[in-house]
């Protein structure tokens, strides 16, 4: 009887266990899926502007509010800028680190189970954060330049390309002028009188999938983290009949 006992709870015991295993699995490809799917319609879409578009041209593509804009840019997401050339390699190296903590970041909050909706957005801004780092690490050494009165950039050039590894310019496409060129009001301070463009930026698919994930946190945050009181576990005697559900002590 205590064998048939201990035989049938060390049954379960690794069916949970296996169960356990295959919903982190599953969670596991899923982030990666979500990841690589990013990434390559990020670089796709880089490789074929920064080798099909000249420096500054645009195409329109749903009227003049849409449109594919190329340039570059050295520094942080949405152009901005930081500090010059060593800025440049310092923001690369901060990136590399960054992502390398990902990984492991990624890891932990699909072991300790987290909302799958927090999950996500985590993949989203993990796959943004490595589609510019691959610009910033890589692009200077396989590409020509790209600039104003330049030819088509080409890809492995016979001089080697424009830059050194981490000094890459990360590629930006997307333009999104909902309103552009118009007059900001006279009463309006310190911008009155002056022509504006919203939403001036222009940005990739990297910078879109960040913020996306970023502001989807900020806006389910409660839903993301609110943690329901764990339940307590039915237990028997070991004298008592054996019920699969319930846990033994």
């Amino acid at each position: 009887m205590l064998k048939e006992f201990i035989t049938r709870n060390s049954g379960n015991t690794i069916l949970l266990s296996l169960k356990s295993f295959k919903t982190e699995t599953v969670k596991g490809r899923t982030v990666a899926i979500i990841i690589i799917a990013i990434l390559l319609a990020d670089q796709v879409l880089k490789f074929w502007v920064k080798t099909n578009m000249l420096y500054g041209e645009q195409i329109f593509v749903f009227g003049r509010w849409f449109r594919l804009f190329f340039i570059e840019n050295e520094g942080m997401a949405w152009g901005w800028k930081f500090g010059g050339s060593w800025g440049k390699l310092a923001l690369t190296v901060f990136r590399l680190i960054a992502v390398i903590f990902g990984v492991f970041y990624i890891r932990s909050i699909i072991r300790q189970k987290y909302h799958r909706g927090f999950i996500t957005c985590v993949a989203l801004i993990f796959a943004g954060a490595l589609g510019n780092l691959i610009d910033s690490m890589f692009y200077g050494l396989i590409f020509s330049a790209s600039d104003h009165g330049l030819p088509l950039a080409e890809v492995l050039p016979p001089n080697g390309g424009y830059a050194g590894f981490l000094h890459g310019r990360v590629v930006d496409m997307f333009y999104v002028p909902i309103i552009e060129d118009k007059m900001m009001p006279s009463w309006v301070p310190i911008w009155g009188g002056e022509p504006f463009t919203f939403f001036a930026p222009i940005f990739n698919l990297a910078d879109a999938s960040i913020s996306a994930g970023v502001i989807a946190i900020l806006l389910f945050q409660k839903k993301f983290f609110n943690k329901e009181p764990e339940k307590d576990n039915p237990t028997i005697e070991t004298n008592s009949p054996v019920n699969d559900t319930v846990q033994v002590l």
